[in-house]
Order: structure tokens, then C-alpha cells, then sequence
């Protein structure tokens, strides 16, 4: 009897499938997650961060959470039977001050702060670890969403030209420089010209600013890549039709990705929307 029991016990470990829990920002890539995810067997439930995303937003089971309501996602997450936990989605750096949290997350909220001292990577690894620290398994949205992530060359029709080669390595530069001081993942650089960096207003917030100079001026490339040190898990550079949209209005002549690390959202419409404006997207090689 003990070992038919035995058995039993086994057949329904080896079923029970892996269960993901999502906390999700705003944007398309928590639902490309969700629809990749399942596709690979796994089961979702989605934690949404409130101000960047709502429970309605998805099809899956979904609840609303504080950005200190550690405690209580965790608890969830365990009651969910959730073994791994993705982050995806735009989220922008708290306004701590406005933070109310109750006396039992008040240590949690000394410890975000110290962490969010060191800069934005700094607190996702924080993050990070508070997961890791409660028994999950941390899984990278490119892990799930592997067609989404930018490919080795050219994105569509459109392809850089010579005149571009020295704009493009600048820029790149220029990002992983200011990635370096965790300043943010992003530089347009024209005619050698630095016309903007990323900081925390993000791509979009930063590319209006180079619509606004003068005419003469804007355009070139828009470079994007990961810190250097980066905590690769969460916050992968992210291109979508927005970026597009965004370009065309500052004159963009191209956008430069490293394959492999960072997503395309919508891949062939974001494709077909930046050759019409005569735009393109290069995927460069990463470095090893």
C-alpha cells in the first residue's frame, strides 16, 4: 500500500506544471509574456503594479499591488502555488515619499530607499533578491519571449549606410557610458553631435526633447543597450511602435540595438512602420 501510495505521490509531482508569477509594469511585454509562457506549459497569475497596469488588463488571474506590498505578494504568490517569478513591463523609479506603507513594511521601505541610493540597478537587484531569498526561482522575460528579442542585422527593408557607421559607434559609446553610472540605457548622437542621453524620464520622454530642437540640428541615430553590470533579469532595453512614432517626429535616420539583449514589441509591424518612415533597425553583435 505504502508503495503504491509511493507512486502516486510521484505521477502527481511530475504533473503539476510550473507556475509563474508575473509582476507586471505597463506595456505590451507583460502579455507577451503571458501568451509565451502559457504556450510553454506554464500556468499565470499576474501580480499588477498599480499605476503602471491593472488586474483587468489581463485575461489571467490578476490582483493589484503597491510597490512596498512585499509581504503580501509574497504570501500570494506562495497561496498560488507560483515556483518562478517574471518581472516585465515599463516601471518608472517610486516617489518614496508618497509611499504609505503599514508599520510592518516600514523596514522594507529603510531598505528600498538605501538600495534605490545606488542607483536604478541597484534597487531592481534589491528586488531581486527579496524573491530569491523567499525560495522562487527568478526567470528573465527573454527566457520566455525569445522571438521577441532583437535579431543580428537589419530589422526590415531599411539598412544603415556608411555615413552612418561613425554615429552609430558613438552613440553606443555614449550609452554604455552613461549605462556605466546608471544614468540610463539610451543616447541619440548626430553628425557626431551628442543630441540627448536617457535618464529617467526614458527613450520616449528623451526622443520629444530632440523633436523639439531645431531642424537643422535633430535626426541621427538612437543607440540602446544594458548597463554594463546591469541586472539582466528585468528592465532588457525595449523598442516599440511608440519608439517608432517618436523617431520619425525627431528625425531619426536609425535605431541600434545589441541582438539578443533587448525586445522589439510587435516585431513586424514595428518592421514595417520604420521602413515607412525610412528608418532602420539594426541588431549589432554583442561583444563575446
Amino acid at each position: 500500500m505504502l508503495a503504491r501510495q509511493s507512486i502516486k505521490m510521484a505521477t502527481a509531482n511530475e504533473t503539476n506544471p510550473k507556475k509563474i508569477g508575473l509582476i507586471a509594469g505597463g506595456g505590451a511585454l507583460p502579455h507577451e509574456v503571458i501568451k509565451d509562457a502559457q504556450d510553454q506549459g506554464y500556468d499565470i497569475y499576474v501580480a499588477a503594479l498599480r499605476s503602471f497596469s491593472k488586474p483587468e488588463d489581463f485575461d489571467v488571474a490578476s490582483d493589484a499591488y503597491g510597490f512596498v506590498e512585499f509581504r503580501k505578494l509574497v504570501k500570494q504568490f506562495k497561496q498560488k502555488k507560483c515556483t518562478h517569478v517574471v518581472m516585465a513591463g515599463n516601471v518608472a523609479r517610486p516617489d518614496f515619499s508618497t509611499i504609505k506603507p503599514g508599520i510592518r513594511d516600514l523596514p522594507l521601505l529603510a531598505k528600498a530607499v538605501k538600495a534605490a541610493s545606488k542607483g536604478d540597478d541597484g534597487l531592481l537587484k534589491f528586488v531581486v533578491s527579496l524573491f530569491e531569498t523567499e525560495g522562487f526561482d527568478i526567470l528573465a522575460p527573454q527566457d520566455i519571449c525569445k522571438s521577441t528579442l532583437m535579431p543580428i542585422g537589419a530589422l526590415g527593408k531599411t539598412k544603415p549606410t556608411h555615413a552612418h557607421l561613425q554615429d552609430i559607434e558613438k552613440a553606443m559609446n555614449i550609452a554604455v557610458l552613461i549605462g556605466s553610472a546608471d544614468i540610463g540605457q539610451g543616447a541619440v548622437v548626430n553628425k557626431g553631435l551628442v543630441l540627448a542621453v536617457e535618464a529617467q524620464e526614458g527613450t520616449d520622454k528623451m526622443l520629444e526633447r530632440v523633436a523639439q530642437l531645431p531642424i537643422a540640428v535633430r535626426g541621427g541615430i538612437l543607440a540602446k543597450c544594458l548597463k554594463p553590470g546591469q541586472e539582466v533579469r528585468v528592465d532588457m532595453p525595449t523598442i516599440g511602435l511608440t519608439t517608432i512614432a517618436l523617431a520619425s517626429k525627431a528625425g531619426i535616420d536609425g535605431i541600434v540595438l545589441v541582438a539578443g539583449k533587448a525586445f522589439v514589441m510587435n516585431r513586424a509591424e514595428v518592421a514595417a512602420s520604420a521602413d515607412k518612415y525610412g528608418i532602420f533597425i539594426y541588431g549589432a553583435e554583442p561583444d563575446g
